[in-house]
């Protein structure tokens, strides 16, 4: 949901980068996962959360055990996040990024081109069309994910 970048203020916050469509579910939340990519992510009481339209858009929280810049400071570069079972239900069309990555990529004959190695936002914005990063056979294949080319989407 996001990413924390740098502490903020002295009394613990965190300014994170916001990696969701929907940033106002962050202010709602209660309680976090915090991962650093490699070991089990751990749990983190949320104290406050707002986003800043002072820096581009940022999300602030203040996490339970986070009192100082030395504690926000061990919190620089981490991942927040939530169960997937706390995720928002998406309308018909829409899918996450985590439900894309390990799908199968097939032609419309049925042969495999591919998984789903990451998707990509090209731009400022995410408002562009995603790019699926593959690992084809003959090597990183990247497939835009527009409704003309990725006719079908089966996450299952």
């Amino acid at each position: 949901m996001a990413r924390v970048l740098r502490p903020h203020g002295r009394r613990g916050e965190v300014a994170a980068e916001i990696l969701t469509d929907f940033p106002q579910q962050l202010t709602k939340l209660t309680s976090v996962e915090l991962w650093n990519g490699r070991s089990e992510p751990r749990r983190a009481v949320v104290r406050s959360c707002w986003i800043s339209q002072s820096r581009g858009g940022q999300v602030i929280f203040h996490l339970e055990g986070s009192n100082s810049i030395d504690d926000a400071e061990k919190l620089v570069g981490l991942e927040v996040q939530i169960p997937l079972s706390a995720r928002m239900v998406l309308p018909p069309g829409s899918y996450y990024v985590s439900d894309l990555i390990g799908c199968e990529i097939q032609e419309k004959g049925g042969g495999s081109i591919g998984r789903v190695l990451d998707v990509q936002f090209i731009g400022e914005d995410v408002a562009g069309t995603p790019v699926l990063v593959t690992d084809s056979l003959p090597g990183e294949l990247l497939i835009p994910l527009a409704q003309d080319i990725c006719v079908a989407i089966n996450t299952e």
